[in-house]
């Protein structure tokens, strides 16, 4: 049989259109499927805007399956899940996102920092560690270690806490030496806890010399000196404390007058006192002062109690000032006992301390808050002195 030629120039014809025709469908269906990707995607921003969570992951969710090579729809969803507070479904995004063969070396750098933060905020701390050391050297080490640092803090693990902070000041992230000596102390706390009070002691000693302006070093040692007998040697760390670190005055000035008239220094520390209150009015400086002029101090002409606290509220009304005047100068004939409990109530949340970076109050000064976790954010002054 022979071949026909004619047959082939039909053909030819043929074959380029029926090309042409499937290039088009399939140019206007990946026209289509862009065009929907950018809707669903500005939809899903649209609803976070709005605070509208469910809807907005609902929304990524069809991004993702209109265009599933798309990176940063992974991580928007990733996200979204986490602040959520669905970390498995947070997890799976990210693992999904490290599986894939064709991720480039940033996006895989992200994608474990992402999954890394994922169990951390899940409270999976080992795995957290693990993804975080696999980021040593990336463009993400110094917000690993940033996380790596907290992840250590959340288990107590101070000593490793410590060693990462050491690295985050090595690597130029600012001065970690606060940080560290609070490191030592909560060390120190922890053989304390135990009986241990030489190791506690030397290690108050190292945060101590560490940070020489930071105030819970030399107040934990003056303690521990004290409890353990040695009140002389702690008023020394407390007066010298004293005046390298004035913005926490407020915080030694109870324990230094009580070590003053232990050691029988009353005399000399009472001056001090009054000269930092001078500088800087406070309340428990103010209280500090009361309690040496109540021990009787033979300093030439000195103000009685009582004055003192007239003193202050003439600078400043302070209700818990007022408060102290009414139980030191009327101690013979006291209000009748509603009105002072009455006014006890109202002074009682101005005395506590309050959080300058979340707001939470405490009638205890923390070193690092309880809400939020921030280290040295609660000022040294009571809440009616902010």
């Amino acid at each position: 049989m022979e071949f026909d030629v004619s047959w082939v120039l039909l053909g030819l014809p043929l074959a380029f259109m029926l090309g042409w025709v499937a290039s088009r469908f399939d140019l206007r269906q990946m026209r289509l499927d862009n065009r929907q990707a950018p809707k669903a995607y500005f939809k899903g921003l649209n609803f976070l805007l709005h605070e509208q969570h469910d809807q907005a992951i609902d929304a990524f969710i069809e991004a993702v399956q209109i265009d599933p090579d798309t990176s940063e729809l992974h991580f928007a969803l990733g996200n979204l899940f986490r602040r959520r507070g669905e970390y498995e479904r947070a997890v799976r995004v990210h693992e999904h996102l490290l599986s894939r063969g064709d991720l480039s070396t940033p996006d895989r750098h992200r994608a474990r920092y992402a999954l890394a933060i994922d169990f951390l905020k899940a409270g999976l701390l080992d795995r957290a560690e693990a993804a975080l050391a696999q980021l040593e050297g990336t463009s993400f080490e110094a917000e690993a270690l940033q996380a790596l640092l907290t992840s250590h803090e959340r288990s107590r693990d101070w000593v490793q806490a410590a060693k990462v902070a050491a690295r985050l000041e090595h690597s130029g992230q600012g001065s970690f030496c606060h940080r560290i000596a609070h490191y030592l102390c909560e060390q120190a706390a922890a053989h304390l806890a135990h009986g241990e009070l030489e190791p506690a002691l030397n290690l108050l000693r190292q945060a101590t010399a560490l940070a020489s302006d930071a105030a819970r070093p030399p107040l934990d040692l003056a303690r521990l000196l004290h409890n353990r007998g040695q009140t002389a040697e702690a008023f020394l760390v407390l007066s010298d404390a004293l005046d390298r670190v004035t913005t926490a005055t407020p915080l030694i000035a109870p324990l230094y007058a009580q070590l003053a008239m232990a050691t029988d220094q009353a005399g000399g520390a009472l001056p001090r006192l009054i000269s930092h209150y001078l500088n800087a009015p406070s309340l428990d400086v103010l209280d500090a002062i009361v309690m040496l002029t109540h021990a009787h101090v033979q300093f030439g002409p000195h103000t009685a109690a009582p004055d003192w606290y007239i003193r202050h509220l003439v600078q400043e009304p302070s209700l818990v000032a007022a408060l102290r005047w009414v139980t030191v100068a009327m101690s013979e004939q006291p209000l009748p006992a509603p009105v002072l409990r009455a006014i006890d109530h109202a002074a009682v949340p101005l005395l506590r301390y309050r959080c300058a970076a979340c707001g939470f109050e405490s009638t205890q000064h923390f070193w690092q808050c309880p809400g939020c976790q921030t280290w040295d954010s609660y000022p040294a002054r009571r809440v009616e002195e902010l």
